[in-house]
């Protein structure tokens, strides 16, 4: 046991990101210990053991060896255990729509990542569609709530926060699908709050380059540290690490890059 917060997490990772923006609204990161897990290799015993054999990340380990699990209990946990500069809002209505609104994050999510993932060239344009409806059924909400504001209310509150490591994860549809948001004014409302939230400085934990380059095996329909055929290392290794690997290749469908081609073969 230790006398500080502890987090295990991919640092990839978006439902972990959610946890380091939270922190970072609050000016609180350096008060928790983060762990970095190698996604690629088996999880350790004494991790497993905290775990009860759970391998989903992130977890919390709190001061006195107990454990938490879900990344929207943590940042409900964190918002009471440091209650300056709430995130959350409080009063009990605006309350209750963020919640409304983060429940929505669910299918928005699951879309993203079947789209992603997806190696059926004939079904492209019907996930496309349908990351278009979850865009358009979140617009609807803010436009609803929020008409002429930027976010879900008058800061970068909890809906961002939960939302935010999505859009970034969703870089992978730009880059594999050539998926964009139409510019016309049926999206102008999601578009606002979406580049706000991108660009706003407490959610910088990650770059485009960095999500693109390690999320090459989801684009080919392999996640969580899998391998892929023909391939000896995952997108997800640690080492070389994203910065010094080549941009992959943006045909998912037409070629299979190999460990070579994305720059995954161990330094000397």
């Amino acid at each position: 046991m230790t006398s500080r917060h502890t987090i295990y997490h991919i640092p990839v990772c978006p439902f972990s990101q959610r946890v380091e923006i939270l922190l970072a609204l609050k000016g609180r990161r350096a008060d928790v210990d983060f762990q970095v897990v190698d996604i690629t290799k088996p999880r350790a015993e004494g991790l497993l053991a905290k775990t009860k054999g759970t391998t989903a990340l992130p977890i919390l380990e709190l001061p006195d060896g107990r454990i938490l699990k879900e990344s929207l209990v943590l940042l409900q946990y964190f918002e009471d255990v440091f209650p300056d500069r709430p995130v959350a809002q409080r009063d009990p209505y605006r309350r209750a729509v963020e919640n409304m609104m983060t429940r929505m994050e669910g299918d928005f999510v699951t879309q993203g990542y079947t789209f992603v993932m997806n190696q059926d060239r004939a079904r492209r344009d019907a996930f496309r569609d349908g990351m278009l409806k979850q865009y358009a059924r979140l617009g609807a909400f803010l436009a609803e709530h929020s008409p002429d504001g930027t976010y879900l209310f008058e800061d970068f509150g909890w809906a961002e926060t939960v939302f935010t490591p999505f859009f970034m994860r969703f870089w992978f549809l730009e880059y594999y699908e050539a998926f964009e948001l139409p510019d016309d004014d049926a999206y102008a409302r999601v578009r606002r709050w979406r580049d706000a939230a991108l660009a706003h400085p407490a959610a910088q934990q990650v770059t485009k380059e960095e999500l693109v380059k390690v999320y090459y095996d989801y684009a080919k329909g392999a996640g969580n540290g899998a391998l892929l055929p023909g391939r000896t290392r995952s997108s997800f290794v640690f080492d070389p690490g994203w910065r010094t690997r080549p941009w992959p290749p943006q045909d998912k469908y037409g070629h299979s890059a190999t460990d070579a081609e994305l720059g995954l073969l161990a330094t000397a």
